[in-house]
């Protein structure tokens, strides 16, 4: 299985959604869970980790992870080339390194050139940058690259942030 997070904040709450698919190239999700948390603190530059990694934690408490090939996540896992750590490597971290972390980013907002990939899909002019952990980083971006969706935004990946923003 395959888990993907998308995290909308509200005031000072925080409403965290993972979808589950089994295979990259699928279109159907198999199981969704969401959970709000109360109490977020407020986005600090530099430190957004701190913010958006408790929500998924707790709600990753709800799903059993055996069998978990891949987590993605909207953001960066590695902040630049001296892969100093953003949300996913401290995710990868919490899980003890077990399960591989990938990162998707809509916007390049760090200085990375050898730890991260830009993908082209569907006509868009506009990259998507891949980050990782645990999991080499072709091969993680192969696998974006892979997802259904004709549009920049494989189709999972617009529907789990449409379920947090409630659109879905």
């Amino acid at each position: 299985m395959i888990l993907a997070f998308d995290t909308y904040y509200f005031e000072d709450s925080a409403k965290t959604v993972c979808i589950q698919f089994e295979e990259w190239t699928d279109s159907t999700v198999t199981h969704t869970y969401e959970e709000t948390l109360s109490g977020i603190e407020e986005y600090k530059s530099g430190e957004f980790y701190k913010r958006e990694l408790p929500c998924i934690l707790s709600l990753l408490k709800q799903i059993d992870l055996s069998t978990c090939e891949a987590i993605v996540i909207d953001g960066f896992v590695v902040l630049d080339d001296e892969q100093n750590p953003g949300l996913g490597d401290y995710l990868h971290t919490s899980l003890e390194g077990k399960i591989p972390v990938i990162g998707v980013a809509k916007n390049n907002y760090s200085k990375i050139q050898e730890y991260q990939r830009e993908i082209f899909r569907g006509d868009s002019q506009k990259a998507l940058h891949i980050t990782a952990k645990g999991i080499d980083i072709d091969q993680a971006a192969g696998f974006i690259q892979s997802m259904t969706g004709q549009y920049r935004i494989p189709d999972l990946l617009k529907k789990v942030d449409g379920i947090g923003r409630g659109n879905v």
